[in-house]
């Protein structure tokens, strides 16, 4: 159970903090109010150092159903464990947009527009269409995946006490470089679960949780955690005997 409550609470931690930036950026006569994408961002990476740092050392802070996926592709996760993993990223994530509905209680009536407060809980696509939305979200889980992988690998000597902030800084670079299509969701718990809360909360003059697009954030992340992971293994791992490095990854 200890994998569930860490995952829970570092979900938890990670949509708080990544959905309360975005509440921060667009939600009408808040102090951030227009702030922009870099703000949004930045609050993305940071809100994963955070998260991975306060329960990473119990669970591995994946916090993210394609990461756990990756992971146990991998090797690097047993697969009995996935249930827990993800009960807990889908539960925490839920939890935290609610407690990013009470932080900004006063702001959702004065906003007018039904869309900005979706985009406050999960995503939405600049321009809808969906294979193309689907191809982006597929490479953005690619890089994660691969990057999480590259970053952790032993290697590397970066994953104990920086592996955090260069995971954070991975996760602000794939939003400044590839989330202007899609608002980068790279995650199904973080899209899957705010949006039940945003369906499930009584969000003043809140507008339709978009279910028809609901399965791209799900299942493209899914299939770009295969792909990055296979990406890892096929052509990174097999480089380390001609570095020396034998076959650890």
């Amino acid at each position: 159970m200890s994998i569930f409550v860490a995952e829970f609470i570092g979900t938890l931690l990670l949509i708080l903090l990544g959905n309360g930036v975005v509440a921060n950026v667009l939600l009408t006569r808040s102090k951030g109010f227009h702030s922009g994408w870099m703000v949004i961002s930045a609050g993305w990476g940071f809100a994963v150092v955070v998260a991975v740092y306060v329960t990473g050392w119990i669970s591995g802070g994946h916090l993210n159903p394609a990461i756990t996926l990756g992971l146990s592709i991998a090797g690097k996760s047993p697969w009995h464990l996935v249930p827990y993993y993800l009960s807990g990223q889908m539960l925490g994530a839920i939890s935290g947009s609610a407690l990013v509905y009470l932080a900004y209680y006063s702001h959702w009536k004065p906003t007018s527009d039904a869309n900005q407060k979706l985009l406050c809980f999960c995503t939405n696509p600049a321009i809808r269409a969906t294979p193309w939305n689907f191809v982006t979200e597929m490479i953005g889980t690619a890089v994660l995946v691969l990057g999480v992988l590259g970053i952790i690998n032993i290697h590397n000597g970066v994953s104990n006490g920086f592996g955090p902030y260069a995971i954070g800084i991975l996760v602000f670079s794939i939003g400044l470089s590839l989330g202007g299509p899609t608002g980068y969701a790279i995650n199904p718990a973080r899209d899957l679960g705010p949006r039940i809360a945003h369906a499930l909360l009584p969000i003043a003059g809140k507008g339709p949780s978009e279910w028809g697009y609901a399965w791209v954030p799900v299942i493209a992340p899914l299939v770009g955690a295969c792909l990055g992971t296979w990406i890892y293994l096929k052509f990174i791992v097999n480089m380390l005997p001609l570095v020396g490095g034998g076959n650890t990854p």
